[in-house]
C-alpha cells in the first residue's frame, strides 16, 4: 500500500492529502457547531470538544503519535516551522496588504460579472444569546485558520512547490481552495475562481517565503473573524462590498468608479508585491540555514 502511495504522482498525494486533512478539521468541527445551535443553545459547549480535538489533530500533523514511521514526513508537510522575530512584522504587513488588494480586486469582478450573494449566511438560533454566537464565530474562524492552512499551505502547497515550484503550487491550491468554497456561492464557480486565487496568492506566498504556515493561521483566523461577523450582521459575504451590488460595465459603460477601482487594485497590489519582496529579503537567510520546527 505504501509503495502504490508513494508511486502516485506528487500533484496527485499533495491534493488527497490536503483534502483529507481539510475534511478532518472541518467535519467534527461542523457537526459540533450544528449540535450547539439545537442542544442547550444558551452555552457555547462546543467550544471546549472543538479546541481539544483540534490541539490533538495539530499535534499528529506536526509528527507525534502512530505510526512513528511517518512522524518526520507529518512534521515537514506541516510546515509549522518557526519564523524569524524580524520577519514576523513584513509578514503580517504583506499579507494585510495583499488582503487590502483583494477589496478593490472583487469590485473589479462586480464590474465584470455578476457575482454570487452568499448561498450560506450565518442565521443562528433567534433565541441564542449574542455572546454565543460570537464565541461559535471566533472558534469557527479559528478552525478555519488551522485547519486550512495546515491542509492548502501545509500538506498540499509545500510538496508541489518542492517539485513543480511555487507557481504551479500556489495555481493548484488556489483552484482547489476556490472549490472547496462552492458550498458558499454554488452558482458562481467560475466567476469567483480569481479571488479565491488571489486569496492563495497571498497566505501561500507567505507560506513560501517564510516556508512556515504560522503566520497565515494569524491572518487567516483574524480574516476570518472579521469576514463571518460582517456576515452575520450585514448577511453580505467579503466579496460583497455594497448592499447593493453594482450595475456591470457591460450595462453602464466604464465608468469612474470602475477606474478607480481599478487604480486601487494597481496601488494595493504594487504595494503587496513591495512587502513580498521585502519579506523575502528578511528570511532569505533562515530559508538558506534550513527551517526550524514549532514543537
Amino acid at each position: 500500500m505504501i509503495s502504490l502511495w508513494q508511486r502516485l504522482p506528487v500533484v496527485v498525494r499533495a491534493v488527497v492529502a490536503g483534502v483529507a486533512v481539510a475534511a478532518a478539521g472541518i467535519v467534527p468541527w461542523a457537526m459540533l457547531a450544528t449540535a450547539n445551535q439545537r442542544v442547550l443553545l444558551s452555552v457555547p459547549w462546543a467550544v471546549v470538544p472543538t479546541a481539544l480535538y483540534l490541539w490533538l489533530l495539530w499535534r499528529y500533523l506536526n509528527g507525534e503519535g502512530w505510526p512513528s514511521s511517518s512522524s518526520a514526513a507529518r512534521r515537514s508537510s506541516l510546515r509549522a516551522n518557526a519564523v524569524p522575530a524580524d520577519a514576523w512584522g513584513i509578514a503580517l504587513m504583506a499579507g494585510m496588504i495583499g488582503m487590502a488588494a483583494l477589496l478593490p480586486l472583487a469590485s473589479l469582478l462586480g464590474r465584470l460579472v455578476a457575482l454570487p450573494v452568499e448561498a450560506q449566511p450565518i442565521t443562528p438560533p433567534a433565541d441564542m444569546p449574542f455572546i454565543t454566537t460570537f464565541t461559535l464565530l471566533v472558534m469557527g474562524s479559528i478552525v478555519a485558520g488551522v485547519v486550512e492552512e495546515a491542509a492548502f499551505r501545509g500538506y498540499m502547497q509545500g510538496p508541489i512547490e518542492r517539485r513543480h515550484g511555487p507557481v504551479a503550487a500556489l495555481l493548484i491550491s488556489g483552484v482547489l481552495f476556490g472549490a472547496g468554497h462552492v458550498n458558499h456561492h454554488p452558482s458562481a464557480v467560475l466567476a469567483m475562481m480569481p479571488f479565491y486565487v488571489g486569496v492563495v496568492a497571498v497566505y501561500g506566498g507567505i507560506a513560501y517565503f517564510t516556508n512556515s504556515i504560522v503566520p497565515g493561521i494569524v491572518l487567516h483566523a483574524l480574516g476570518d473573524v472579521w469576514s463571518l461577523t460582517r456576515l452575520w450582521i450585514t448577511g453580505q459575504p467579503e466579496w460583497q462590498l455594497s448592499a447593493q451590488p453594482a450595475r456591470t460595465i457591460w450595462e453602464t459603460g466604464v465608468d469612474g468608479a470602475f477606474w478607480g477601482s481599478l487604480t486601487a487594485f494597481l496601488v494595493f497590489g504594487a504595494a503587496a508585491v513591495w512587502a513580498f519582496v521585502a519579506l523575502a529579503d528578511a528570511t532569505r537567510g533562515s530559508r538558506l540555514g534550513g527551517p526550524q520546527i514549532v514543537a
